[in-house]
């Protein structure tokens, strides 16, 4: 007989991704976190990789604490997109966003930016990036 190990539940790693997205958003450590829960980072680590699945007042507090609706966790989670092409190219759309928020340069970016206050400084940051990849195309 084949042993068959039980994989996490799709919304369960989707939901852990997005706690980790987050936290790291935060700049907030996996131990910070488990404090603030009274958890080991161990088990954030379980949460963020969907190995253990996060209650519905685990994921409250979670919420609380990373200053997000609970529905954010569930953004862009796996089924929720329309069977449409347009609705599949809508979630590897957010999925490259939460790729690019993930990474170093997205998370420095991303952070920096949000310190801009001016909204006309912040929409010539987005010409000057948009005129960037244009000439990168075109080369």
């Amino acid at each position: 007989m084949i042993e068959n190990k039980k994989k996490p539940n799709p919304i369960d790693i989707h939901v852990g991704s997005r706690i980790r997205l987050r936290r790291t958003m935060l700049g907030m450590s996996q131990e910070k976190l488990g404090e603030s829960l009274g958890i080991t980072f161990q088990q954030i680590q379980k949460y963020e990789k969907g190995t253990n699945r996060v209650g519905a007042s685990r994921l409250q507090n979670i919420s609380s604490i990373l200053n997000v609706p609970v529905s954010f966790f569930f953004e862009d989670a796996p089924g929720e997109q329309a069977a449409s092409a347009g609705g599949l190219e809508e979630a590897s759309s957010s999925n490259y966003v939460v790729d690019f928020l993930s990474s170093s340069e997205g998370l420095q970016l991303n952070r920096a930016f949000v310190k801009i206050a001016d909204q006309k400084v912040r929409r010539r940051i987005v010409d000057l990036v948009k005129a960037l990849a244009a000439e990168a195309d075109a080369d």
